[in-house]
């Protein structure tokens, strides 16, 4: 469990309203099962991913939208197709978010 000042200084680094974001485009499982598939590999174009989901490639490419609006996912311009990575720095700073606010409403202090 995080000490309490390490949680207050995370807490700076991400604010509730990008927290809220980031949850709300974890919140679809459509877009849980891309992020899985992304952390297969470094990086992959929207094919690979609709190749590898039972999902259309429309389907596929909004859910990727929304994860990169969100800052979850990185997109890179790469010749005719577009390459998506998942931002590791961003999601590990919404693990630790979740850790610390779960660690201040579960404690005995409350």
């Amino acid at each position: 469990m995080k000490e309490s000042s390490q949680c207050d200084a995370d807490y700076r680094k991400l604010g509730d309203a990008e927290l809220a974001a980031r949850l709300g485009a974890l919140s679809h499982p459509a877009r849980i099962e891309i992020l899985r598939c992304l952390a297969r590999a470094s990086s992959c174009c929207c094919g690979e991913v609709v190749g590898r989901l039972d999902l259309a490639q429309s389907t596929v490419s909004q859910h990727l939208k929304v994860l990169v609006a969100a800052g979850l996912v990185r997109f890179e311009a790469d010749g005719q197709r577009s390459r998506y990575a998942i931002d590791r720095p961003a999601l590990q700073a919404v693990a630790e978010m979740l850790a610390c606010f779960a660690s201040s409403c579960c404690s005995d202090d409350c």
